[in-house]
């Protein structure tokens, strides 16, 4: 059998230490990702498509379709487009 490696070890030969530029960009790219999951999903399961989500929330299609690829999205339209799609945002202290 070969030598496992834990899930921080991998990042971290592959993205970097936590703190570096590299690490940074990834963990952003992560949560660009897993936003555009979550749209996606959601507005699968509501049979929307991403015409019918950019018209209900005053954007273009090909914006959506951006956001649900993992492209960056203001925090200010994160929260446009998850009302549209009846989710909700928490934000909680660490």
């Amino acid at each position: 059998m070969g030598k496992s490696i834990n899930a921080k070890e991998l990042i971290a030969k592959r993205y970097g230490k936590e703190g570096s530029k590299e690490r940074e960009e990834f963990r952003e790219d992560a949560f660009s990702y897993y936003f555009g999951e979550i749209i996606k999903n959601r507005r699968k399961e509501l049979h929307m498509t991403q015409e019918n989500l950019a018209e209900k929330v005053g954007k273009k299609r090909p914006y959506i379709s951006r956001i649900e690829n993992g492209e960056d999205i203001q925090l200010s339209n994160f929260a446009l487009i998850a009302n549209a799609l009846g989710l909700s945002i928490e934000l909680s202290a660490e």
